[in-house]
């Protein structure tokens, strides 16, 4: 079965790659046969996925980035296709954003949508004249970007080593935030490329003056770091004097599965930046400002009190929050000149 398997996997990346009309008889046959074999065989042929991915002609590279998706959605290992999937991601967002920009300029009006329609000879001549040379590669990236959003999320949710590994993250990111206008999903996607993994965090106590360094990875939203900080320092020794949250609360925003009734967080601090401005658990850690290459979080008094579902953002990624050591007020003298009152 598995041999059987490998063969389809091998045709269908080959298919890819020159443009074979037998791909479209491919596709279908190798989701019947994906059903059949064991999690370890999909991942095995992973490698070879991403070959395809990487190479192969948007639109069909696309395809095989979904059914990579659900293979690993079944439990394959992401690490051998995640960057073939993310560096094409970012290669269709570039080229789907020049194709909306030239929809715009060629009629005033909406572009197609990339979900509910498909390439067409009159989709071709509407922009032709804008894009030139370059009109075949943005119309297929544009209606091939919904598969790579939905597997660039599959992905960045469960491989840390594609987080940590890829380059101008800050790009890729900010190029993913402008298509959300014409893909909502992409919003979902440029937050999980502005996720922080083994980034080190300074957190001071303004009222005792003592602090901590804590290292994080996989949070999703400045709600599951607040809630994370609460956990790892309230009530614990040389840290915040008080009650912890509820282990079972703490837990859902690492890496378990949220209890029954969705309970409801309370949140113990105002978090501050080093400038005095709050830092919103609306955002992401990748908001906090640096001082001197380090982010720094402010515990302040909480104004009011904050309440909000147990959970993470994204369900699928686990998080980490991990103290590194505790800091007397005279070690952490030099820096409280650099960090700035509350500014409310």
């Amino acid at each position: 079965m598995s041999a059987a398997f490998n063969q389809i996997v091998d045709e269908i990346v080959r298919a890819a790659l020159v443009e074979d009309r037998s791909f479209g008889d491919l596709l279908p046959r190798l989701m019947r046969e994906a059903q059949a074999v064991p999690v370890a065989a999909k991942a095995a042929a992973l490698p070879r996925m991403a070959e395809g991915i990487r190479e192969a002609p948007v639109n069909l590279g696309g395809w095989l980035a979904v059914v990579s998706g659900a293979w690993i959605e079944d439990g394959a290992d992401p690490d051998p296709v995640g960057p073939a999937v993310v560096h094409r991601l970012t290669e269709a967002t570039a080229a789907a954003l020049a194709f909306g920009n030239a929809w715009t300029e060629a009629t005033g009006g909406k572009p197609p949508d990339m979900e509910e329609e498909q390439p067409s000879q009159q989709v071709f001549d509407t922009v032709r004249p804008v894009l030139g040379d370059g009109t075949v590669t943005a119309m297929m990236s544009w209606f091939a970007l919904p598969q790579f959003a939905m597997a660039s999320s599959t992905v960045l949710q469960t491989s840390p080593a594609t987080r940590t590994g890829l380059d101008d993250r800050d790009f890729r990111a900010f190029a993913a935030g402008k298509a959300a206008e014409y893909l909502p999903h992409m919003d979902h996607v440029q937050a999980l490329l502005r996720v922080l993994d083994g980034e080190r965090i300074l957190v001071l106590d303004r009222a005792t003056r003592h602090g901590w360094t804590v290292t994080i990875g996989g949070i999703g939203d400045n709600f599951q770091l607040h809630m994370l900080l609460g956990g790892a320092l309230i009530g614990r020794p040389g840290c915040m004097p008080g009650t912890p949250p509820p282990a079972e609360i703490v837990a859902s925003f690492l890496d378990a599965d949220v209890p029954p009734g969705r309970p409801i967080a309370s949140s113990p601090w105002n978090l501050v930046d080093a400038h005095g401005e709050w830092i919103y658990n609306e955002g992401v850690p990748a908001d906090i400002p640096a001082v001197n290459g380090t982010r720094v979080v402010v515990l302040d008094p909480p104004s009011y009190e904050r309440t909000f579902p147990a959970g993470r953002r994204f369900p699928r990624m686990p998080a980490t929050l991990r103290v590194d050591g505790m800091h007397l007020p005279d070690d952490l003298a030099g820096w409280w000149s650099h960090i700035a009152p509350a500014t409310r």
